[in-house]
């Protein structure tokens, strides 16, 4: 069944009166893109958030959005939002201030019901607002256009969240419990401050889709450039380093490492390139987080790419010109075969990919045999993407 969301936005944030919890500083942008983000995600048709004021920082972010092809809509009253909120369909509740995992939002889209997500009521759950013995509301909800409509009518200076969520209480709602856990560990929150902003975004970073692997990984890029990124990424977080700069970074890097093959530096082009990777993979990681995976694609791009180039280039300082060609070849074709998911259930330790060449190609620089590393790379990639194709025709039979 289709739906809309609803995300409240009038509260002061608490260390700063002036500034509003949605445009608290929260993964690369302001908490209420990521809230905006959460919900478009899980489906929501159309965006509406009850504001207090319209404020700069609030505008900037709503522009933003608009930017990326997110229609947000600005509500200030009541009056309003029974003029633009759509008479048919559900709505998604979302509190002032919530993080909630995404799984969770995507379980709420898919209820048919009334339907409020609840976690038990403890020390870490405070925060939260108390629905009934034991149960606090864990900051979004799923209402049904009668209870809307129907209550929107009496709420006049009320706080619009809890009445909605009174509302559902008493039209039965069905509950959907958070494990606790998730409050323990930070990843279910209700922010107030810009502290308590700066460590949901690490607990986050640490977990979930956000750790060492990102989709898409395989080779090197699993299993030496993830763990080096997911330590790179928290320092650039608190020093809030954007993931587009980050990424930027990772091109520049990569093309300083191609300069310095042409250079008749092979070993150490190839180690600046394999910098890059990590870089880059750092820049996905922030991406991710920010769930701006599918605006900033480039940056999964551009650095596997220019090392790609890179391979290619090294090859010909040891007379493998060709066999540098095909290794580049391979490696790309595997990556993009990777990242547009036409290799599903793959080994991943078995892909060659940029990374895997990379390493291989320096540690054959360093014995003094650059020239035999190519052709071994070439015939491992050939094995490599031999074993992913059959492997792929034996699930399909």
């Amino acid at each position: 069944m289709p739906f809309s969301a609803i995300i409240c936005a009038s509260q002061a944030a608490s260390d700063s009166p002036d500034m509003f919890r949605a445009t608290l500083h929260f993964a690369d942008q302001a908490l209420i893109e990521y809230q905006v983000r959460q919900v478009t995600e899980a489906g929501a048709s159309e965006v509406m958030v009850v504001v207090g004021a319209v404020t700069q920082p609030l505008s900037r972010a709503v522009d933003r959005l608009t930017a990326d092809g997110i229609r947000v809509t600005l509500v200030r009253d009541m009056v309003t939002l029974l003029r633009e909120a759509p008479r048919e369909g559900d709505f998604l509740l979302v509190a002032d201030g919530a993080v909630v995992p995404q799984r969770f939002y995507r379980t709420l889209a898919a209820s048919k019901d009334v339907s409020l997500l609840v976690v038990e009521d403890g020390a870490t759950t405070a925060g939260f607002e108390r629905i009934g013995p034991g149960q606090r509301w864990a900051g979004i909800a799923r209402i049904s256009a009668d209870v809307l409509f129907g209550t929107l009518d009496m709420i006049g200076d009320w706080d619009l969240e809890s009445t909605l969520v009174r509302a559902a209480v008493q039209n039965n709602a069905t509950t959907v419990p958070v494990p606790v856990e998730e409050a323990n560990e930070g990843r279910l929150a209700i922010i107030r401050s810009q502290a308590e902003a700066t460590l949901v975004t690490q607990a986050l970073l640490g977990t979930g889709t956000d750790n060492a692997s990102v989709p898409g990984d395989a080779g090197a890029e699993r299993y030496v450039v993830g763990p080096l990124a997911a330590r790179l990424a928290p320092m650039l977080l608190r020093s809030q380093v954007p993931a587009v700069q980050v990424g930027v970074a990772a091109i520049a890097i990569a093309a300083i490492g191609t300069m310095t093959i042409l250079l008749h530096w092979p070993m150490m082009g190839l180690l600046t390139l394999f910098l890059a990777l990590v870089v880059g993979g750092t820049a996905i990681r922030l991406t991710l987080l920010a769930r701006r995976a599918s605006a900033d694609r480039w940056i999964w791009i551009v650095p596997q790419a220019v090392s790609v180039l890179g391979i290619a280039l090294a090859a010909r300082q040891v007379g493998q010109g060709a066999l540098g060609l095909y290794l580049a070849g391979l490696v790309a074709i595997a990556t993009l075969a990777l990242r547009m998911g036409r290799l599903p259930n793959v080994r991943p330790w078995a892909i060659a990919t940029p990374g895997s060449a990379i390493l291989l190609l320096v540690a054959s620089a360093i014995a003094g045999y650059l020239d035999f590393g190519y052709q071994l790379a070439v015939g491992v990639a050939i094995v490599s993407l031999g074993d992913a194709l059959i492997g792929r025709r034996r699930q399909k039979s």
